[in-house]
């Protein structure tokens, strides 16, 4: 049976448009609610949030190892020009 997929996504702030949010999760829409809710202590005070980007991948070590590096100041700058 195939793994779920992971998604590492990007979640831009519509009250503040310069501010990103990157995260993973297996249930997409489901982690956006969250985000929208103010369930997420970190992104609560910069609602509400869009999905601008997601990336989905079966191998959770890929996913954590590109987590990490849009975190990474050379990974910001890779996903401002290519997303």
């Amino acid at each position: 049976m195939d793994e779920p997929f992971l998604y590492v996504h990007m979640l831009p702030s519509l009250a503040e448009p310069e501010r990103y949010y990157v995260g993973l999760t297996e249930d997409l829409q489901a982690r956006l609610q969250r985000h929208n809710a103010g369930d997420v202590p970190h992104t609560s005070k910069f609602r509400p949030w869009r999905i601008e980007t997601a990336v989905a991948f079966r191998s959770k070590t890929k996913a954590v190892a590109f987590e990490r590096y849009l975190k990474t100041h050379s990974g910001r700058a890779f996903a401002s020009k290519h997303f």
